[in-house]
């Protein structure tokens, strides 16, 4: 997403690492850092012979098409798009009519991170499940039949409406899924639905606002991006550019050191609903902003439960929340913070895991301790604890309790001497060897000089992005302490910069961002190339927006699927069985669709509905192979 998602609001000057690197950039740029340091996952020889491909797919080229495009043997469909009604309720109309009533029981927009929940709960099903997904944001040239112009409340609930998430009940029949009308647990949850606060911010007084002086009840979860599930069956949606929905206006107070750190507007917001919304003003509400950056729990298969905002988590621009567990049952999420120079975090409860009852499970995000990483230049790495009393988090540095520093987790990581990143977005965990992969999407302020190339993020104006891994100490995700190596430095093979070429082993690629590894250890790596930079500049060769596979043991890379024209491709799970992968098509059309005009919507892109439709359409799609096997096989 390239709305205030990527905003530098980190002035620290924390240790980028070149002081005390040992290894060169001209080494990292080369791949001798990759080549070297993979030993520590199973020794040289797994990424240098010359084995053969996992894969049995052939590459698909770069396209600038406007369509989805597979390799041979593979198809896909539509399982639903914005405006699709969720259960009962309005059919998608293709000229934006809808109310905000009638947005409220339909697919939201811009979907983003899924996941699929066989059904019932615990069968293991691939044919019949809930289907969760992310709705990030909204185009407002699309929502409304005029745009943004004029901005009435109306406008506001319906923007609202069509955020948070969808979950849907869905059924195989034959070679196709279906999503089941009516269902009774189909649900959507918007940016007015009611969440309870819990952790240690809940009920202090940097929540509590003038509808909620008891700070434990929020209307809303905004911005949802990337996302989490948990091994007793809970979606995990994970709240990240929440600053743009809040204007200060000018009867707003001066902003805090709090409000700067976190991207706060210092006049008004880019979407407006303080005008309308007065919850949304940080003048006359500061302390809402507080109730937003949040990890958020959802019980999908309990379509009356209330969803949970996990404040022990931490707040920030939250990306994903991956979930695995410790040696010793304790549960591991894994974050990263999505703005240029911001830090990678993890969470482990103090309590562990129960598999005999889920219901004691729901309060495990309660209690425990969270950490930024540092990244040190030998391959080493260190989780600096965010405990107040520890790291310098401590009355005199602002943090009174632990309140205040999960609240503003961003200046606690800050203090603790975490390692300033090139944008950390989604992570995934590999099953089998217990690697952790964090992508870079990138950093155009990397080598500045608050922001200089460090070992960890080896590029200057870093438009390619990279992805970075790592081993925890005895392969524990509980360890303190861990061992890291970079994956892959993106970039176009074909780019007369050397340093723009990156050392990827395959199909060029740039601004990797969403990431998940399957059950046989395939890593699936999808890319957010914002539209202004598609097709053009240092993005000239490299095509529309995509989803890529490849291995871990021997860095191999295929391109696997092409976007629609303007979109970014994002999200993506399977069935159990593996036969059935849900991908999500997010913002088809941008830039030509516009963010606040209503003027030639389908400018760029007619993606799904094709010709003759005036507005395209986010939506997530369901790909199988045309033999049934197994998806990447």
């Amino acid at each position: 997403m390239e709305h205030d998602d990527d905003l530098d609001c980190n002035p620290t000057d924390n240790p980028t690492l070149t002081a005390i690197a040992s290894v060169s950039r001209r080494q990292v740029l080369q791949g001798a850092l990759g080549a070297a340091a993979v030993a520590f996952i199973g020794g040289p020889k797994q990424l240098l012979a010359q084995a053969a491909s996992r894969f049995s797919f052939a590459s698909v080229p770069a396209s600038q098409e406007d369509r989805v495009l597979l390799p041979e043997g593979y198809t896909h469909q539509v399982v639903h798009a914005w405006g699709d009604p969720i259960s009962g309720g309005r059919a998608w109309d293709p000229w934006a009519a809808q109310t905000a009533a009638d947005q409220a029981e339909q697919v939201g927009m811009h979907h983003d991170g899924l996941y699929f929940f066989p059904l019932p709960l615990g069968s293991g099903s691939s044919t019949r499940g809930l289907l969760a997904v992310n709705h990030e944001y909204t185009s407002e040239g699309l929502l409304h039949q005029t745009g943004i112009d004029p901005l009435s409340a109306d406008k506001v609930l319906k923007s609202q409406a069509a955020h948070g998430v969808s979950i849907v009940e869905i059924a195989l029949s034959g070679d196709r899924w279906e999503v089941v009308r009516p269902s009774s647990l189909a649900r959507r949850l918007t940016g007015y639905s009611p969440m309870r606060l819990a952790g240690p911010a809940a009920g202090h007084p940097l929540v509590r606002t003038s509808s909620d002086p008891g700070g434990t009840v929020v209307r809303g979860t905004l911005n949802n991006c990337a996302m989490g599930a948990t091994p007793w069956g809970t979606y995990l949606t994970c709240e990240e550019n929440f600053n743009q929905y809040f204007g200060s206006g000018p009867a707003s107070a001066a902003q805090t050191a709090g409000q700067r750190r976190y991207g706060l507007p210092s006049a008004a917001s880019s979407r407006r609903w303080e005008e309308h919304d007065g919850r949304f003003h940080a003048g006359r509400e500061p302390n809402e902003f507080n109730r937003f950056g949040w990890v958020v729990e959802i019980d999908p298969y309990d379509p009356s439960s209330t969803p949970v905002k996990h404040t022990a988590l931490g707040r920030f621009a939250h990306e994903g929340a991956t979930v695995t567990l410790a040696r010793d049952g304790r549960v591991v999420a894994y974050m990263g913070d999505d703005a240029q120079n911001e830090y990678v975090y993890k969470f482990v409860t103090r309590d562990a895991y129960n598999p005999a009852n889920r219901a004691a499970n729901f309060a495990l995000f309660d209690a425990g301790t969270l950490y930024a990483a540092r990244f040190n230049a030998d391959g080493t790495g260190e989780w600096r604890e965010l405990a107040q009393g520890v790291n310098g988090l401590d009355a005199a540095a602002g943090f009174a309790s632990q309140a205040e520093v999960v609240i503003y987790a961003r200046l606690a990581a800050d203090r603790a001497g975490a390692t300033k990143m090139d944008r950390p977005e989604w992570v995934a965990v590999h099953p089998q060897t217990r690697e952790v992969y964090v992508t870079m999407t990138n950093n155009t302020t990397r080598g500045t000089a608050l922001n200089t190339v460090d070992a960890a993020n080896p590029r200057a104006n870093n438009v390619f992005g990279h992805i970075v891994r790592w081993t925890e100490t005895g392969g524990d995700p509980a360890a303190t302490t861990f061992r890291w190596n970079i994956f892959a430095l993106a970039g176009d093979r074909t780019n007369s910069d050397a340093a723009k070429r990156g050392n990827i082993r395959g199909d060029s690629y740039g601004s990797p961002d969403g990431l998940w590894i399957d059950d046989r250890g395939i890593l699936w790596i999808q890319t957010d190339i914002s539209t202004g930079s598609l097709n053009t500049g240092d993005y000239a060769n490299i095509g529309n927006n995509m989803m890529l596979a490849a291995d871990p043991a021997t860095g191999e890379t295929r391109r696997f699927l092409t976007g629609p024209r303007g979109c970014e491709v994002t999200g993506v799970h399977t069935t159990p069985d593996g036969r059935s992968m849900f991908v999500s098509i997010q913002h088809p059309g941008e830039p030509g669709s516009g963010d606040n005009s209503s003027a030639s919507p389908a400018a760029i892109s007619n993606w799904p509905d094709g010709p003759g439709i005036n507005r395209p359409r986010s939506a997530t799609i369901v790909i199988r192979r045309t033999d049934g096997g197994v998806i990447g096989g």
